[in-house]
C-alpha cells in the first residue's frame, strides 16, 4: 500500500509536469545566451520543444539505470592524474594583482565614462567576472581562493577571531546571495557605474569587517556567498588543487563524495544557487513583464514584486526538492531520514545551475568580449563606439545544448551517489524516481526560459 500511495504521488507530480509545459504552447524563439543579447532564433512549437528536453533527460535516467556495476561506477568517479604543481609563490601574486584590480574597478567605476558600454568597471563586473570568469570555475577549476581581493586583504591584516554562532551555520551565505541576486534585478547595477562601485565599496566594507571579527576562514567558509558559490561550483569541474598538487577527474565526480553538503542550510544554499540563476533570466521573458504590470495594476506596490517573487520562487523550489527527498524515501523503502537523503543528493543540482548560467551568460560575454578588452587598454578614455559580435543564428541551439548537458551530468551524480547510499541495485534505482521528476520538470523550466524573447523587466 505504502509503494502504491507513492507511485500515484510520482504520476500526478509527473501530470503536472507535462501541463505545465503543454500551458507554455506556442512558438519559441529559441535564443542565445544572456538577457540582453540575442543570437539569432529558431521557430519551432514550444510544447515540442519542452517536452523533447523533458524527454531527453528522462531517457538518460533510463540508460543510466543500465549502470549497474557498482565497481565500474566507482571506478569512474575514482578515476585521476595527479601532476605536482608548486603555487604557493603564485597564490601571493594572484592575490596582489586581485588587490590591484578591484581598486581600480571601484576608481574607474566613479571617475570613468557614464556610458556602460565605455566603462571598464562595468563591463569587468558583468562580462568578465560574473560571465566569464565564473563559468571557469565550473568548467576548468576553483581559482578563486588565489583570487579573492577580500581574502587577500584579511591575511595580511590581524583578525579578532570572535566566535561564529554555530546556529547560524550556511543561512547567512543563503541571505545574501539572494539579496545580491535582488539588487542586480530591482536596480541598474550594469547601467550606472557610479552605483556599482557605491555597491561593491560597501559589499568590501562589510565583507572585511566580517572576516575581521571572525576570522577570513569562519567568514569565508560560512557567510561569504560568492565564495560558498565558487567553492560549490569548483565540484562540477575536472581541476582541483590539492595537497597533493593538481588533479584531474572527471567533471562532476566529486559531486558524489560523501559529505559535501552536510546539513539543511547547505542544501538551501544549493537550491538557492539554482534559483537565482533561473530568476535572472526569467525576469527577462515578455511573460513576467505581464504578470509583473498586472500585479501592479492590480495595486501591489511595485517595490514588493521583485523580492515577493525572488523568495516564493525560492521556497517553491525548496519545497519542490525536500518533497522530492521524502518520496524518494518511500521509493527506495529506506531507512535513512529525509534529511540524509536531502543531503546527499544535493550536490546533483549543481552541474544543472552550471549548464543554465553558461547557457544564459556565454552569449553575453561573447557579444561583448570586444567592448571589455578596448575599454582595458584605455579605462578613463575608450573608444566612443565600442565593437560588439553579433552572434549567429546556429548559437542559441548551443543554449539548448548547455542546459541539457548540465542535466545530464546531474542524472549520472544522482546515480552514481544512490549506488554509494544504497545497498540494493534495484533501490538506487527506485531512489531516484522523485528526483528525476523534479529535474525533467526543471529543464523545462530552463529551456522555456533560454527559448523566451528578451524583455526589459518593467518597473526597474
Amino acid at each position: 500500500m505504502r509503494r502504491s500511495t507513492a507511485r500515484k504521488r510520482l504520476l500526478a507530480l509527473a501530470g503536472t509536469a507535462l501541463v505545465a509545459a503543454i500551458a507554455f504552447a506556442g512558438t519559441a524563439l529559441a535564443h542565445g545566451g544572456s538577457l540582453r543579447t540575442e543570437a539569432g532564433s529558431m521557430s519551432v512549437p514550444t510544447w515540442l520543444f519542452l517536452l523533447t528536453g523533458g524527454g531527453v533527460v528522462g531517457a538518460s535516467f533510463l540508460l543510466a539505470s543500465f549502470v549497474t556495476d557498482r565497481a565500474l561506477i566507482r571506478a569512474i568517479h575514482d578515476w585521476r592524474r595527479v601532476a605536482s604543481a608548486p603555487l604557493a609563490g603564485l597564490t601571493t601574486v594572484t592575490q596582489a594583482l586581485s588587490v590591484l584590480a578591484l581598486v581600480g574597478v571601484v576608481a574607474v567605476g566613479f571617475d570613468g565614462p557614464t556610458d556602460p558600454l565605455r566603462n571598464a568597471a562595468v563591463l569587468v563586473v558583468w562580462v568578465g567576472w560574473w560571465a566569464g570568469y565564473v563559468a571557469t570555475v565550473y568548467l576548468v577549476g576553483n581559482t578563486w581562493p588565489a583570487l579573492n581581493p577580500w581574502r587577500a586583504v584579511t591575511q595580511w591584516l590581524p583578525t579578532l577571531d570572535r566566535n561564529y554562532p554555530d546556529k547560524l551555520g550556511a543561512w547567512p551565505s543563503v541571505v545574501g546571495l539572494l539579496a545580491l541576486i535582488w539588487l542586480e534585478v530591482v536596480s541598474p547595477l550594469a547601467d550606472d557605474p557610479r552605483l556599482l562601485a557605491t555597491v561593491i565599496a560597501g559589499y568590501s566594507a562589510v565583507t572585511l569587517a566580517g572576516a575581521l571579527a571572525f576570522g577570513p576562514d569562519r567568514w569565508f567558509g560560512h557567510v561569504d556567498p560568492v565564495a560558498r558559490v565558487f567553492r560549490y561550483y569548483g565540484r562540477v569541474a575536472p581541476l582541483r588543487y590539492g595537497d597533493d598538487g593538481l588533479e584531474l577527474r572527471p567533471p562532476g565526480a566529486a559531486l558524489a563524495e560523501p559529505k559535501l553538503v552536510d546539513d539543511a542550510d547547505e542544501v538551501a544554499f544549493v537550491v538557492a544557487i539554482l534559483w537565482v540563476t533561473t530568476f535572472d533570466g526569467l525576469v527577462g521573458t515578455p511573460q513576467w513583464a505581464e504578470f509583473a504590470e498586472a500585479v501592479v495594476g492590480a495595486g501591489v506596490p511595485a517595490v514588493v514584486v521583485y523580492p515577493s517573487a525572488l523568495v516564493a520562487g525560492f521556497g517553491l523550489f525548496l519545497w519542490a526538492y525536500w518533497t522530492a527527498a521524502r518520496y524518494s524515501r518511500q521509493t527506495a523503502d529506506t531507512y535513512l531520514t529525509v534529511g540524509a537523503i536531502a543531503r546527499r543528493f544535493a550536490p546533483s543540482l549543481l552541474p544543472i545551475a552550471a549548464g543554465y548560467h553558461l547557457a544564459h551568460f556565454l552569449g553575453y560575454f561573447l557579444s561583448l568580449s570586444p567592448a571589455l578588452a578596448s575599454a582595458l587598454t584605455n579605462p578613463w578614455n575608450p573608444p566612443i563606439n565600442p565593437s560588439v559580435i553579433v552572434l549567429p543564428d546556429w548559437f542559441g541551439g548551443l543554449a539548448v545544448a548547455f542546459v541539457l548537458l548540465g542535466h545530464l551530468l546531474a542524472v549520472w551524480v544522482a546515480h552514481a551517489s544512490a549506488y554509494e547510499v544504497f545497498p540494493g541495485r534495484l533501490q538506487a534505482v527506485r531512489s531516484q524516481y522523485p528526483f528525476v521528476i523534479v529535474m525533467v520538470l526543471y529543464t523545462m523550466t530552463s529551456l522555456w526560459i533560454v527559448s523566451a524573447p528578451s524583455a526589459e523587466p518593467p518597473f526597474v
